[in-house]
């Protein structure tokens, strides 16, 4: 075990599992869900740090950020660590154990009433602009449009080669585009022919869906396109319905013993079909970035599912394959560049 000096230095260097289930081509779990708070924690640890380094946040200055999730964990965990009082605006679909703790991380919580013209999204920033205005120096980490978010998966791919060597297939969710996009590019200097399969929510708008601001899932998806999706280096998109979200998180818990949230879920059952569908020498690797304690009260919870009618809990077998300018209903995928035919 490596000694760590501080829980700064104790982001990263995560656990790579090589999954049971797949039937064909071996699957490697990126568990950054062991990262102290999860996924995020590489990014609010790369933005502060660099923000500091530059001369962009001084020393106590106030950090304020947008988020509903992990990324409200991370600024706080590294910018309380650091001095800095952390503001998070959010809004009522943030959970319970989350705000209890930011709350006990020492963070400010600001909780949009509702949503604007943009969805929760929008309220979330047109809130967050206000507090800006009020508060001349502070730092917004803007984790949708700063380029230290995607740079901090460099030491993620780098990890990954060292255990790993080569990858073929990246498998990954997407929200603000940081973790697939970054990852991507790192492992694609070592393998040019990386093949990128971003994940993505029914009723998300990143890649040009409907958006519907009453989809289940959190983690993945956005009312907005992020700057740091970059779509050159994304070849497939699959979707997945809250249903079929809610039953492949549970199948992962219930056959790997990954207790997670249902952006991993989601790339669990993606890169498990693809699995059958690749050569058996194919490398698959698939990011998982959050625990499942989050969802306790509504994944885990058979009260919440039956009330929002997800009653079969049966993950589908394969999923559709649309155009980019169909809508996704179900399990869909399309793809972006390289074209390929599954068997």
């Amino acid at each position: 075990m490596t000694y760590k000096s501080n829980v700064i230095a104790a982001i990263g260097a995560t656990p790579l599992l090589c999954l049971r289930s797949p039937a064909g081509a071996p699957v490697h779990a990126k568990l950054e869900l062991a990262n102290p708070f999860g996924m995020k924690d590489r990014v609010a640890k790369q933005m502060i740090l660099t923000a500091r380094a530059q001369g962009v946040l001084a020393d106590g200055g106030l950090i304020v950020e947008s988020s509903s999730g992990t990324m409200a964990l991370g600024v706080a965990l590294v910018g309380t660590y650091l001095g800095h009082e952390v503001h998070i605006v959010t809004d009522p679909r943030m959970d319970a154990l989350t705000m209890a703790k930011l709350d006990a991380l020492g963070a400010t919580l600001d909780i949009v009433p509702a949503m604007t013209s943009g969805g929760w999204q929008s309220a979330r920033l047109e809130r967050l602009r206000t507090v800006m205005d009020r508060h001349t120096g502070a730092f917004w980490p803007r984790q949708y449009d700063n380029p230290d978010n995607p740079a901090a998966y460099s030491d993620l791919a780098e990890e990954v080669h060292e255990e790993l060597g080569r990858v073929d297939v990246l498998v990954g969710p997407v929200g603000s585009g940081g973790s697939l996009c970054g990852t991507a590019r790192a492992l694609r200097r070592r393998n040019p022919a990386l093949r990128v399969v971003a994940v993505d929510a029914v009723g998300s708008a990143i890649f040009g869906q409907p958006d519907r601001p009453e989809r289940l899932q959190s983690g993945l998806g956005n009312s907005l396109v992020p700057a740091n999706v970059d779509f050159s280096v994304i070849d497939e998109v699959h979707w997945l319905s809250d249903r079929e979200a809610y039953a492949a998180t549970l199948e992962l818990a219930a056959q790997e013993k990954v207790f997670a949230g249902n952006s991993s879920g989601s790339a669990y059952l993606v890169a498990r079909w693809l699995s059958t569908q690749l050569a058996p020498d194919t490398s698959i690797l698939a990011l998982f970035p959050d625990r499942g304690d989050r969802y306790v009260e509504t994944i885990y919870n058979p009260a919440y599912r039956l009330a929002h009618g997800i009653t079969d809990l049966t993950p589908p077998r394969e999923p559709r394959r649309i155009s980019l300018t169909e809508t996704a209903q179900q399990w869909s995928y399309a793809t972006l560049s390289r074209d390929v035919e599954y068997a």
